[in-house]
This record gives structure tokens, sequence and C-alpha cells, in this order.
């Protein structure tokens, strides 16, 4: 037996998410602007002598076995790397569940790291994003985390300039959207607004964090929101409260806002608590990288 390791798996939002096309594979080509959050799931690890992966959760409607995502991470090292010990595991829920927040994924890029780390395997950054994208296309985002370029299907990363000092105020409806139905209700034609993901990239490179405000844009949005429109008037409230911007993530059904101050974040955020759809509110730094050190990569995850 050894010392449990607790490790943080932060969230992200999508700064930009546009989509490209349809590929004949069925994905979909996107050009994404990502940024992590310091919204996180605390994983547990811990190595003992049964031989077998055992995993908890606080919500009891998650998976414990191979159809959940951290299970399959540590599955993965344990057989590449010819580990017979067993791993005990447990996820502690704090990012919405299907929330266009990549919780699933990052809960598994903290479980590859943490299983690195554990067995003191060395394992590149570089090939632990390969096994995560193995699993699925946010996971090496996941493990790269900052401000980031996303591409192709979501695994080709660009490293960026962060996002300048700012907080974030992240709203969770009471309502789930699955990924796959966004997208395969998504229509692109001569009328889809596509965000300026070169002019967002452009404010990064100069620090101008109203530059990048005024570009937050997802074209995703124009699915879900008919089905739910709380999206939109969660905007509004966070916009007549102050922030700079405000835009869904990913495929929904969260949404957020960027304030120059805590207090006007805390302030929309007791706004919107008042909305019959709102579950859950989050006051939060984003999480920048300031070093790129292996072992500033592991500490950041403590």
């Amino acid at each position: 037996m050894t010392q449990p390791l607790y490790l943080k798996a932060y969230g992200k939002v999508n700064l930009g998410l546009d989509v490209i096309r349809r590929r004949e594979d069925g994905y979909h080509e996107v050009r994404m602007i990502m940024q992590t959050v310091k919204l996180y799931d605390r994983i547990i690890l811990e190595r003992n002598h049964s031989g077998r992966i055992t995993l908890r959760t606080n919500l009891p409607y998650l998976p414990v076995n191979e159809k959940n995502l951290v299970y399959r991470a540590i599955d993965i090292i344990r057989r590449e790397y010819g580990i017979t010990d067993g791993v005990s595991a447990s996820i502690i829920k704090r990012i919405p569940v299907a929330a266009g927040m990549a919780g699933g994924s990052t809960d598994a890029a903290a479980a590859f790291v943490g299983m690195n780390q554990l067995f003191a395997l060395n394992i590149t950054q570089e090939k632990l994003m390969e096994y995560g994208v193995s699993l699925g296309a946010d996971i090496p985002y996941c493990i790269m985390r900052g401000t980031a370029l996303s591409e192709g299907i979501g695994e080709i990363l660009t490293p960026l300039p962060p996002v300048p000092s700012c907080w974030f105020l992240i709203v969770k409806p009471g309502f789930s959207m699955s990924t796959k139905f966004v997208y395969e209700h998504l229509t692109l034609d001569a009328q889809t607004k596509h965000p300026d993901i070169d002019g967002m990239i452009d404010a990064l490179n100069r620090q101008d964090l109203t530059g990048v405000t005024d570009r937050l844009g997802n074209v995703l949005e124009q699915v879900t929101k008919q089905h739910f429109p709380a999206i939109d008037e969660l905007k509004a409230i966070m916009l007549q409260n102050g922030a700079l911007g405000s835009l869904m993530s990913g495929s929904g059904p969260t949404v957020f806002g960027i304030f120059t101050s805590r207090e006007q974040a805390e302030q929309a955020a007791r706004a919107c608590r008042k909305h019959p759809a709102v579950r859950q509110t989050s006051v939060v730094r984003p999480f920048n990288k300031t070093v790129h050190t292996k072992s500033a990569a592991h500490h950041a995850y403590m």
C-alpha cells in the first residue's frame, strides 16, 4: 500500500467553437479556443495488492466499471506497462455532468497523469496525450490544459497565450444536452454565423480581454437554444450584470460569463440563481499555465 494520490481535474469552457464541416467518417472538423477554469473534480488514486481496478463516485448514477473513462484510462496504463498491482479510484464530482465542460474527459486526463505518478513511469506528456485520444478527443487537451487552439476533431492542439486576468461565472441549468444530438441537428449553411477564431487568437496575443470577449462565439448554440430558451435568458442576465461577454460552452447547456472583478461575477451569480432553470453556479478564475516544466505540470494537479 502507498499513500493516496489526490488530483484536481479542472473543467474547461470554449471561448470560441467553430464547426468547419462534417467529415466523411461522421466526425466534425472544428476550430475551437479552449480555456481551463478552476472548477474541478477531485480524483483520488491508491495502489493496492488486489490486482483489480475499483471505482467509487459521489454520484450514484455514474458508472463504476469499464463504461467510466477513469476506469478505462487506468486500465490502459496497467495493460501497457504490465502493472499487476490493483488500483482503487474515487471521483468526487463538482463539474456539472453532461454540461459542455469536458467533465468526464478531464477526470480521465487526471487518471492518466496520476497513474504516471503513482507508478513512477516517466511517460512524457505527448505519450499520455496519445493514450488520451484513444478514449476521447477532449482528453489530450485536458492533459495539456491552459489556453489552446483545438483543430481537427479536437486532437490537434496549439498552446496560446493565457487569457488576461478575469473571473468566470459558470451557470449550469437543470437540464442536460447530448453532444451527439447537438451535432446531428447542426446545420452548416450560408446563414451560419461563424466565430472569429483568428481575431480571438490575435486578441490573446495582444492580451486584450475585450478583444477576446467581443469575439465569443459558438455555432452549437443555434441547436441547443432552440430546445432551451433559458440559455439566451441566462446570457442576458449576465450581460445586464456586468459581464464583458457570455456564451454557452461546448454543446451546452452550461453558460458562462467573463467579468473583470469577482464582485461583479458574484452579483451576476445571485441574479442568475433567481432563474428557475438554474441548478448550479460557480465563480472561478481561469487556470493558466505559468511554467512548462515536468514538475510544474505534476504539481498543477495537486
